[in-house]
């Protein structure tokens, strides 16, 4: 006896299974389960009633709805893991895993941003961004400190393209890489994040168009020439921060920091006194078609015998050097000879040691 209904049950399961994907591809929120239901509609009554928008939504709005309904942490993070899976689901960037978000629920991270943020306002005003090599560290290493402050993660500093950075109605907005842009305008208080940046993007701005070290020390010792901080496209996914070793060479080839680079850097700043960069004398280069610079020379008297010296030398050296060449071919000469006996006795030592056929 055979029985069907296990078949009609997989059909109609398989039936529903489809139906509930269409829906859930209709709205992403249908699939949810009766738990996640609750968190979801909660939201979305909040934005209707404040005007916001729902899919998707922004971070700015998702922190705003946790701290308009206050909860116990649990329920906050299952409440922004409804959010983020709905918004998944949609194909959407998940708001609630920004930076602001993240701040808002982690109290321990608050304070250590909230410390970080004290000393880096402290530290930045007296890091230098003129002199050679020192400025162009300093301009490196200010932004590096105002993107600590904001809360990116050291692996996603020394991640950030030339092109994650741009200056958007007068302030400062990063691509963290999850469809997300942090404003920097708050990262520090008291500190220009604009000013910040556009030293450091004046710095690749000039070795842009300038790829050279000894026009690059001159140029940070005269800072108020104007410089662009247009990034060329083809530059845009070149690395934001790149190393500079001692003598103020960044690579020939694009290369970003390492994560523990960054690390290093930023701690030196905020455990101790700044990190010293010796200066170094900058190379004399050419004006702008004047000739040399002036500063850059330097008076040279030369006593009454110094040619008739030197002619005198050069004389002496021809007269000990015009039997050079006798000397070599003799040298030849006697090579050789030397090889020829040597030939000549190998040939005897072989002839005496053939058998002899006996008689």
């Amino acid at each position: 006896m055979t029985n069907t209904a296990p078949t009609e049950y997989r059909h109609s399961a398989s039936l529903t299974s489809s139906v509930d994907d269409a829906s859930a591809a209709l709205d992403p929120a249908d699939a949810l389960s009766a738990r996640d239901r609750h968190p979801w509609a909660l939201f979305t009554d909040w934005c209707a009633a404040f005007g916001h928008q729902v899919l998707p939504a922004d971070p700015r709005t998702v922190a705003a709805f946790v701290h308009a309904n206050p909860a116990a942490a649990a329920t906050q993070r299952r409440r922004l893991t409804v959010i983020n899976t709905v918004h998944t689901r949609a194909g959407l960037p998940p708001p609630g895993r920004s930076e602001t978000i993240r701040q808002l629920l982690d109290t321990a991270r608050r304070a250590r941003l909230a410390e970080i943020t004290r000393i880096v306002a402290q530290r930045i005003p007296a890091i230098p961004v003129t002199g050679w090599p020192q400025g162009l560290f300093g301009r490196r290493d200010r932004l590096i400190l105002v993107l600590a402050a904001a809360g990116l993660g050291f692996t996603r500093i020394g991640r950030l393209r030339r092109g994650d950075l741009a200056i958007v109605d007068g302030a400062v907005q990063v691509d963290t890489g999850d469809d997300h842009r942090l404003d920097l305008v708050t990262a520090v208080p008291g500190v220009d994040p604009v000013a910040v940046y556009r030293d450091w993007a004046a710095i690749q701005s000039f070795l842009d168009e300038y790829p050279n070290t000894r026009l690059l020390a001159q140029h940070l010792t005269e800072p108020d020439e104007p410089v662009g901080t247009a990034v060329p496209d083809r530059r845009r996914t070149w690395p934001l921060l790149t190393p500079i070793d001692r003598w103020g060479h960044t690579p020939e080839m694009p290369a970003a920091m390492t994560a523990q680079s960054v690390a290093v850097t930023v701690r030196a700043h905020l455990t101790g006194p700044a990190p010293v960069h010796r200066p170094l004398p900058v190379r004399m280069s050419q004006s702008d078609g004047d000739g040399w610079d002036e500063s850059f020379t330097q008076d040279i008297t030369l006593d009454t015998g110094y040619y008739e010296r030197g002619v005198a030398a050069r004389h002496a050296a021809q007269q000990r050097l015009d039997d050079i060449t006798g000397v070599f071919d003799e040298i030849e000469s006697r090579a050789d000879a030397l090889l020829e006996d040597l030939l000549t006795l190998l040939d005897g030592v072989a002839g005496a040691s053939d058998p002899v056929d006996a008689p």
